[in-house]
């Protein structure tokens, strides 16, 4: 079981929900995007880099690595150990508690965060396809990325780099994505954190590694 493990319980369900409204979202957005929207299999830049994951991302992820363990455990250990591998590297420049896995979340640390690991692969990456090995499982920053997204109400649309070349501010504005329009992740998150005794954000490498 991984550093920041989460819960086990009945949240399958509601995650299920969540995972369906967040990508009938993304369907609608990629639909209006047309060629603009150029994220494909095999494209990975989004794949580098740690980011900070939920309680509820943690358990989804963990859930998926058991039943790939299960269909298919030689590449359930790989997994296991590029993410073992990545929690030794980043350990001793982790701006959090590397026992575990929890982020800090004061100004410092965000900081050191923002600058952390930039180059560092996704251990969920296969290095040999450029493909997710938990794509189903992924977290919600992964099924948002790409398409023109909004992090809060007052803030801007954030569209990946390589996407909307061409395009107007406005042709972006009206491809648009709203994941969560009813802000169910933020009440399973805490229900996630609740019910597995353990709040905060980790990353994928801590969520993983055994």
């Amino acid at each position: 079981m991984g550093y920041a493990c989460s819960v086990r319980t009945s949240l399958p369900a509601a995650d299920q929900k969540l995972v369906q409204i967040v990508d009938t979202a993304l369907a609608e957005a990629t639909s209006k995007s047309g060629d603009w929207l150029v994220c494909r299999k095999g494209c990975t830049q989004c794949c580098y880099g740690p980011f900070a994951i939920s309680q509820l991302d943690t358990w989804r992820l963990q859930k998926g690595l058991d039943e790939l363990m299960s269909s298919d455990p030689e590449r359930a250990a790989r997994v296991r150990q590029r993410a073992q591998y990545a929690v030794d590297r980043l350990s001793p420049t982790f701006p959090g508690d590397p026992t575990t896995g929890i982020l800090t979340e004061d100004e410092e640390a965000e900081a050191a965060f923002a600058d952390f690991a930039n180059d560092e692969p996704c251990p969920a990456l296969d290095p040999a396809t450029g493909t997710c090995d938990l794509y189903d499982a992924r977290p919600m920053t992964c099924r948002t990325f790409g398409p023109p997204v909004r992090s809060g109400p007052e803030e801007a649309l954030a569209v990946c780099e390589l996407c909307y070349h061409g395009a107007t501010d406005q042709q972006i504005a009206d491809c648009e994505m709203s994941p969560d329009p009813e802000n169910l992740e933020e009440k399973l998150i805490a229900q996630a954190e609740k019910l597995g005794g353990k709040g905060g954000n980790t990353i994928v490498a801590f969520c993983l590694a055994k």
